[in-house]
């Protein structure tokens, strides 16, 4: 596994695309949570309405404990980001052929593509340390309420959320080759196609939206207060533990099917 990460980051470590959108990436991740923070500064600054914004919402979400959760939110905008790092790095695989030339200088097919998975995994890992570091700074910053770890779930949600988002970009690079096929393709299932099906199914299928792939790690990380709201208005509350489990399933199945048509595609 070292030797697999290590060999990801030769190939990636004077690739210039990479280190620009990733570090795009990080800072876009404070700089969002930042704007919303501010909006929460104006909704709370006045006596009155800070009362009233308390009354109907809760505490200001920027505080301990509902950062955890804000920040996970407002960042899980953001994760076509680093889905868009992970088409470029494997499609550039099939452009220039080195995947091709890795094989034939030995490496295995399940080799190179579990040296995709782990650098997913990597992904995940560093966007959720990023929600996680973030979050305690806006925390302090709102200095509503004393460091705590509860809420600190969401940060978990939002791992599970991350890797599931990248690995459909890995799926889409694999099965499509083409960078801007595969990006056109990721984007519009992941910000419209779905997000219609969704609209749909919860409307004339009794709420089934809610276990389409993307959705069911969506819905595990709202915005605070807001899915309170939401759900009471649609008179309905959501079954977390088989939306969690329909998440892991569907992760299942991207690593199985990006496995699989990897192992039997033409070279």
């Amino acid at each position: 596994m070292g030797q697999l990460l290590a060999l990801e980051w030769m190939k990636l470590k004077n690739y210039r695309a990479f280190w620009i959108l990733f570090c795009i990436y990080l800072a876009t991740i404070f700089g969002a949570n930042y704007i919303v923070y501010r909006i929460q500064l104006i909704i709370y600054s006045e006596r009155q309405s800070k009362g009233f914004a308390t009354m109907v919402l809760g505490n200001p979400p920027y505080a301990f404990p509902t950062v955890w959760q804000a920040v996970a939110h407002v960042s899980s905008w953001l994760l076509f980001i680093p889905g868009l790092i992970m088409i470029l790095t494997v499609t550039n695989e099939y452009s220039f052929k080195t995947h091709r030339q890795n094989i034939i200088d030995g490496w295995t097919r399940q080799q190179f593509i579990t040296s995709k998975i782990l650098f997913a995994a990597v992904l995940a890992l560093i966007s959720t340390l990023m929600v996680a570091i973030t979050a305690v700074i806006f925390g302090f910053m709102s200095g509503e309420a004393s460091f705590s770890f509860e809420g600190f779930s969401y940060v978990w949600y939002f791992l599970l959320q991350a890797m599931s988002y990248i690995m459909v970009a890995l799926l889409m690079a694999v099965l499509f080759k083409r960078g801007g096929l595969a990006i056109g393709v990721f984007f519009a299932y992941s910000t419209v196609l779905e997000q219609i099906a969704v609209l749909l199914l919860n409307k004339y299928a009794n709420y089934a939206g809610r276990y389409l792939p993307l959705e069911t790690t969506d819905i595990m990380v709202p915005f605070p207060y807001i899915q309170r709201i939401v759900n009471k208005l649609m008179f309905t509350e959501p079954n977390y533990t088989a939306i969690f489990i329909a998440s892991l399933v569907y992760l299942g199945a991207y690593l199985f099917v990006t496995l699989k048509k990897f192992q039997t595609d033409d070279m």
